[in-house]
């Protein structure tokens, strides 16, 4: 595992001929997701936010931010990138098949208080991340964001380059899709560290070293080597 390459702006994962504004879909609107939207629509991207109440209730952040509010399949068929920002338990209920060949953030965490017994999930038979996966067939899952509290996320970014950056660490599968997603955290301030698959991406989950606790990419790779089952 090595820190992801600095940057301040997406490298066109797209192909689209030098467009560095990405359609974005984020799913949940409370701590993460609002951050989110609000970090996301600063940076130029075109954000659709929606969560499960519908648009009606979603009306403040969208005046707020600039994001446009939608239902849920509407802000995922249009996005090129979806950022899952809603209760672990909340998954199966989404529309899996309109996820389907898009890059999926899994900015969530497994809590047994919040989300009940998942049987799988809680013995660590499977990482919450794959769970997510298997619920969104077809779906390209990264896992990233679910270490950093949504305090740090809005106002703790600094250039590439300045001592102590966070570093948020990015795992999957798919290695175009995890470039895409390193890019994003990268643009929003923080240093991208590989933290390898899916099935390691463990090693990030609750009561780790790296959850919650705000280090460099130097003191995020030693955490994901020191992480035990």
């Amino acid at each position: 595992m090595t820190p992801g390459a600095r940057g301040t702006c997406l490298q066109d994962p797209f192909n689209r001929k030098g467009r560095n504004a990405m359609r974005i879909g984020v799913i949940g609107a409370g701590n993460i997701g609002g951050t989110l939207t609000q970090r996301l629509t600063a940076l130029g991207h075109e954000v659709t936010v929606a969560n499960s109440r519908g648009p009606a209730t979603l009306t403040e952040l969208a005046e707020r931010t600039g994001a446009t509010p939608a239902g849920v399949t509407d802000a995922v068929r249009h996005a090129e990138l979806v950022v899952l920002a809603v209760p672990l338990r909340a998954v199966p209920d989404l529309p899996a098949t309109d996820f389907g060949g898009r890059v999926v953030v899994d900015a969530n965490n497994y809590y047994p208080e919040r989300d009940g017994d998942l049987p799988e999930v809680a013995d660590r038979s499977i990482t919450s991340s794959r769970w997510v996966a298997d619920h969104l067939p077809g779906a390209r899952v990264v896992k990233a964001f679910n270490t950093i509290a949504a305090e740090q996320l809005r106002d703790g970014g600094v250039p590439a380059g300045s001592p102590q950056r966070i570093a948020v660490p990015v795992a999957g599968d798919d290695p175009e899709a995890t470039r895409v997603v390193r890019d994003v955290v990268e643009q929003l301030g923080f240093d991208a560290v590989e933290a390898g698959t899916l099935d390691e991406s463990w090693r990030q989950q609750p009561q780790t070293p790296v959850y919650g606790t705000d280090l460099d990419a130097a003191g995020v790779l030693a955490g994901l080597g020191a992480a035990r089952p």
